[in-house]
Formats: structure tokens, C-alpha cells, sequence
């Protein structure tokens, strides 16, 4: 995201106090002369090239054709100079902040970066439109402007669902979700298909609460679902008569097709295939030298209890989907506590009780993948250890051969 200048910033909430707010209720039905020149719009944004950005983007725009005032509202404010910010990030501790820019240079921010921009104006009531600006002039006092982040529940999509829905005196209706069986985590697959990497860090944290069946509002999170959800949405009048929630809609910027770099280097996939090569072969040496090849068995129990460690963090996140994550028993910090004594061991041709544990856990680890979707390299990963220490057990069995 790009940061603006502050006093910027604070000449334009001069200007939005500036449009007076007539006290009204909504019951009233009074013709408001400020706001009825007021076009409220829904922007979805089409997804970036950098991690933060693959899942889309959301935005409200303000604009006033009386007075030539057209700004985009933005909740997804943030700083990677803030300290510590990945570490905050995961542990779900980040702060977000609300900004306000012209229209102009918002979508010339996205037509620099081949982002698509889709708007959708809503069909407000003069009421509505004033206490959504009355709203948004709230929301950008300054102790008002930041808020504590959450990828599924509080995000710049969800703040701005919120903001619209809760200020529209008339209910709001959502249409019925389509299909069964949409999750969190199928979801964002949606989106970071073509980034393998992203797609394998996601399932990794993700636990097996993301893998529940989510319901429309949950299904908000995500830009592009806000949209559709808008598209269907009515509006239910004191009458009982339905009236769409957006008026018009309209593609502002559609960038042209993309070129495929055709991607390069190893995939996780591909990664975890070398791994499980590499312990058929490093097997198929020790059947021939008759020797237990020990160093690479401390180079994988140090890098799988590494990856466990971070795994074990993350029951202390605040984001509610990662505290229970059945792939800590493929990634497993157990493997750092018997670091030591299966090293010695296996220098002497001798199975430990530590190992079996490890066993016995990664075996737990494929069984519980019947309730959790795990990426299809921690199956081959964990299948590659599960096949390294039975051989191993298989080797320390059978009398040395000097």
C-alpha cells in the first residue's frame, strides 16, 4: 500500500467537516439538500503480484457531483516499517489504519499495477447517505483510525461491509449461498493458486478451523465474495417490497490479459519429491556400505523440529483458525527433544524410544488428515520420515557388519 503525506491527511478531514450534517431521522423521510448529490460506491480491486495483495481489494468511494469533492475511502492502511510487523502479523497483533485519497490517483494507482476495478453504487436513501458520512467522519478522527487487523473477521473488506450495512436504517438481505462446503481455506486456494509458496505457508498455519463450512458473512471476507454478495443483496423496505442494493454497476479499469512468466524454480511439490529421493537413495547406500548414515537423520529431526517450534507458536496467535493444527505431528518439536539421544543411538546401531514416539506421531499426523486439509507435500514429507525411520528400525535390528 502506498502511505500518504499527513498533512495531506489532515486538510481533507478538514474537508469533510466542512459538508454539514442536517440532524435528521431516518423515519422522516426529509429530502436532505447535502447529500443528495452524494454517490456512496462499493470498489473491488483485482489481485496484486505481491503476497499481501493476491486475494484482492476493497474500498468505499465518496463522491459529490455538486461540489466536485470524489474520494476513496481505504481500511487497508499499513506500514511494513512498523516494528516487528511479520511477527505481528502472525501472531495476529498487526494494526491497520483508515485513509482517504482522491479517486484519481487511486486508480491510477491501480492502472500502474494492472489491477482490475470494478464499482458498484449503491441505492441509498438520502438518510443512508448521511449516516454513512457521518460515519466515515468518525471513523477518521484520529483516535478512531486504526484497528487491530484480523485476515478472516476485520479486515479492510469486512470494515467496509460493516460501515455500509450497519448505517442503512432499511435491513439488508443477502442472497443464499450457491454451493456447499465453501471453507476459509478453499477459499483463499481461490486466490493463490498460481503462488504454490504462498498457497503451502497458508495451509501450513492454517488449522483444522479453517477447514469448517463457512457461511455467507463468513464468506464476506474475501473482496471479490463482498461483491457478488452485493450484487445480489436487497434492500427491505417498511412496505416489504425489495429493492436491489446496488443501482449500477461497472468495470472502471480492466487491464489487458496478463503474460505468464510460465513460472521458475522448485515448487513444494517438487521440494518434497527431492526429499523423499534423497532418502531412498541415502537407504539404498546404507544397504550397500551396511552403515547408518547419521548426519542427514540430526540434519532432518533438526529442520522438522524447527518447523514444529513455529507450528507451537502459533497456539498463542490471536487469529482464531491456527490454534489447532493437526500438521504439528508431521512438524514435530518432539523431534528436538530426541535430537540428541537418537544420534547417539543410531551412532551405535541402537532404535530408541524416541524414535518410535516420532513414529507413532507421524502416522497420527496422515490419520488426522482425514479431518484437515493438509497441501499434498506435507503428505510426502511426512510419508518420506515415516519410511526413513522404518528403515532405520529396520538397520538397528540387524547386526552391525564391520
Amino acid at each position: 500500500m502506498k502511505h500518504f503525506n499527513i498533512l495531506f491527511r489532515v486538510s481533507l478531514w478538514a474537508i469533510l467537516l466542512s459538508l454539514t450534517c442536517a440532524s435528521v431521522k431516518a423515519e422522516e423521510g426529509v429530502s436532505i439538500p447535502e447529500v443528495d448529490s452524494v454517490e456512496i460506491s462499493l470498489l473491488t480491486c483485482g489481485p496484486g503480484h505481491e503476497v499481501y495483495s493476491l486475494y484482492g481489494h476493497t474500498a468505499l468511494r465518496y463522491n459529490d457531483r455538486r461540489t466536485g469533492e470524489d474520494w476513496v475511502v481505504n481500511y487497508g492502511m499499513f506500514s511494513f516499517r512498523q516494528r516487528f510487523f511479520i511477527l505481528r502479523f502472525v501472531f495476529g497483533i498487526t494494526d491497520y489504519k483508515m485513509g482517504i485519497i482522491p479517486f484519481r490517483d487511486f486508480m491510477a494507482e491501480y492502472e500502474a499495477e494492472g489491477r482490475w476495478v470494478y464499482q458498484q453504487t449503491l441505492n441509498l436513501s438520502a438518510a443512508d447517505r448521511l449516516a454513512i458520512r457521518t460515519a466515515l467522519q468518525d471513523n477518521y478522527r484520529e483516535e478512531n483510525r486504526t484497528y487491530r487487523y484480523n485476515f478472516f473477521y476485520n479486515n479492510c473488506t469486512t470494515k467496509a461491509r460493516d460501515l455500509i450495512i450497519d448505517h442503512i436504517y432499511n435491513k439488508v438481505e443477502f442472497p443464499a449461498p450457491s454451493n456447499a462446503g465453501i471453507t476459509y481455506r478453499s477459499m483463499i486456494h481461490e486466490w493463490n493458486e498460481n503462488s504454490p509458496w504462498c498457497r503451502l505457508g497458508n495451509d501450513l498455519l492454517l488449522g483444522v478451523k479453517a477447514d469448517r463450512e463457512v457461511t455467507t458473512r463468513d464468506r464476506q471476507f474475501l473482496p471479490d465474495s463482498l461483491r457478488k454478495s452485493f450484487a445480489g443483496a436487497k434492500i427491505i423496505l417498511p412496505t416489504g417490497r425489495l429493492v436491489p442494493l446496488v443501482s449500477r454497476s461497472e468495470m472502471l479499469y480492466q487491464p489487458g490479459a496478463a503474460v505468464s512468466d510460465g513460472g521458475c524454480g522448485l515448487t513444494p511439490l517438487g521440494c518434497s519429491l527431492l526429499l523423499l529421493a534423497v532418502v531412498l537413495v541415502v537407504s539404498l547406500a546404507e544397504y550397500y556400505t551396511h552403515k547408518i548414515y547419521w548426519v542427514f537423520d540430526g540434519l532432518w529431526l533438526l529442520a522438522d523440529g524447527v518447523a514444529g517450534l513455529i507450528l507451537v507458536l502459533m497456539i498463542f496467535s490471536q487469529h482464531p483458525t491456527v490454534s489447532l493444527n493437526f500438521q504439528i505431528f508431521c512438524l514435530c518439536p518432539w523431534s528436538l527433544i530426541v535430537l540428541w539421544s537418537a544420534l547417539r543411538n543410531l551412532r551405535k546401531h541402537k532404535w530408541g524410544k524416541g524414535l518410535y514416539v516420532l513414529q507413532t506421531l507421524l502416522g497420527l499426523s496422515l490419520f488426522l488428515g482425514i479431518w484437515q486439509h493438509y497441501d499434498c507435500s506435507i503428505y510426502i514429507v511426512a510419508l518420506s520420515l515415516l519410511l526413513r525411520l522404518m528403515v532405520l528400525h529396520h538397520w538397528c535390528k540387524r547386526k552391525r557388519v564391520i
